[in-house]
């Protein structure tokens, strides 16, 4: 129920999109955020939800649409929360994604970039290789639902036949993965399935809360055959994770460019979007300005996604990354492929790290790829005075933007150039990469 003051059904004019693709307007001198509409509209929309300083509502129905309106490819748009911007224009998205990036500089940081790269764009549909599914069996309707949560309430999952941006092994067959679950016993135990997509086999994860029978084993085995899927369980944490049948081919994608092959395993952080992920490698090291006599530190390694294409090209490289597994990884990946010059570290790179050996390096170029909350913690401790250039690749603006601006107060670094990466196209998720040069 909403207060009864409220009115349900309201008109209003959008004027901005929210950080997370709703549009935003104004009433009665307060923010109101409602999803589905888009800068320059006017809409009617439903009041769904009050805060003290804003209000959040739906559109029911555009009266004036704006000229960046399109009709979204996804029968499922709108309700699944696996998607928030595919009523948008895929190139209003890129523009919107980098105004997110420039206020952020301005609001933030309180830096201004001297130059913007052009925006790096790549496959739009069927592009995300890693996604975490979820499950819910409803026992009054005795169906199986698979997919992302709800756009309106996350507390529930929506209920696909498709999906167009997962890749297309999975993305084709949600239908069938949701009836063979409900032929499980296990169907009310479990709770989530993991993609992961290698270039040869796509692995699903089936995490389940009980253990499962032979009959269940063999109907997941059967399931995986028919379609061309590697069946993994998992019936605890992390480190359980194993194939349901042992001898399986490695998951592994290729950087050709680099005559790399990078060995993973399922719940591994890999780039979502593996053909961005080769522009983003190449754009990187071409923003580095590399020389063959060249050091390079990349922090937040992880399984040397930027570290083994940089050992192609310089000297030497250190890869640090605080999680053990894929620092193991990263040096079986290295001694793999025949690379001999870079090494790496295990290290928590949020927390004081004196007297570490790798972090009195001569290094001559930085890369920085830091989870959602940043960089700063590290940066304060670097030897940066020799450092000449950067390149921080980021996956949310605000930690950039703040990064960025200690960079240029406290050690004399300029915001030469940046720019966004659609990683995640049709979402309000904004992946972008800086430059940063002695001044």
């Amino acid at each position: 129920m909403y207060p009864r003051a409220l009115k349900p059904q309201i008109e209003i004019e959008i004027v901005d999109l929210s950080h997370d693709g709703r549009g935003v307007g104004r009433l009665d001198g307060k923010a109101v955020f409602v999803s589905g509409a888009l800068p320059g509209e006017r809409v009617r929309a439903e009041r769904i939800g009050r805060k003290r300083s804003f209000d959040e509502a739906r559109t029911l129905e555009v009266l004036h649409p704006s000229a960046d309106r399109v009709a979204p490819e996804c029968p499922h748009f709108g309700y699944c929360g696996g998607c928030a911007l595919q009523h948008l224009a895929p190139e209003a998205q890129i523009i919107a994604k980098q105004k997110v990036l420039a206020e952020n500089f301005e609001r933030i940081g309180h830096v201004q970039c001297e130059s913007w790269l052009q925006p790096l764009t790549a496959d739009r549909w069927h592009y995300r290789r890693k996604a975490r599914l979820g499950v819910k069996y409803v026992r009054k309707k005795e169906r199986v639902l698979v997919g992302f949560r709800e756009s309106a309430d996350p507390r529930f999952i929506a209920d696909l036949g498709e999906c167009r941006v997962l890749v297309r092994e999975v993305g084709e067959r949600i239908e069938p993965l949701a009836r063979m679950i409900e032929q499980l016993d296990a169907r009310e135990k479990i709770p989530q399935i993991e993609v992961a997509a290698a270039d040869q086999q796509t692995v699903l994860v089936f995490r389940h809360l009980e253990p499962l029978n032979s009959a269940d084993r063999e109907r997941l085995s059967q399931f995986g055959q028919q379609h061309g899927f590697a069946i993994w369980l998992q019936p605890g944490g992390v480190d359980s994770v194993h194939p349901l049948h042992k001898g399986g081919a490695a998951l592994g994608f290729s950087l050709l460019d680099y005559d790399l092959n990078i060995e993973f395993q399922p719940l591994d952080f890999v780039q979502v979007n593996g053909s961005m992920n080769q522009k983003m490698i190449a754009l990187a090291l071409d923003l580095l300005q590399l020389a063959p006599q060249h050091r390079v530190l990349d922090l937040f390694c992880g399984l040397g996604n930027f570290t083994l294409p940089l050992a192609r090209r310089v000297a030497r490289v250190v890869g640090v990354e605080g999680e053990a597994g894929l620092v193991q990884r990263a040096r079986d990946n290295a001694a793999r492929n025949g690379i001999d010059n870079a090494e790496f570290h295990v290290a928590d790179l949020s927390k004081p790290l004196a007297g570490v050996d790798w972090l009195r390096g001569d290094y001559d170029r930085l890369l920085l790829d830091p989870p959602r909350t940043g960089a700063d913690g590290i940066i304060v401790q670097l030897p940066l005075q020799q450092i000449e250039r950067i390149v921080y690749v980021s996956c949310h603006p605000g930690s950039l933007a703040r990064d960025a601006g200690i960079l240029l107060r406290d050690h004399g670094f300029r915001l030469k150039q940046a720019g966004v990466m659609d990683m995640f196209p049709h979402t309000a998720h904004v992946e972008s990469i800086a430059v940063f040069e002695r001044g």
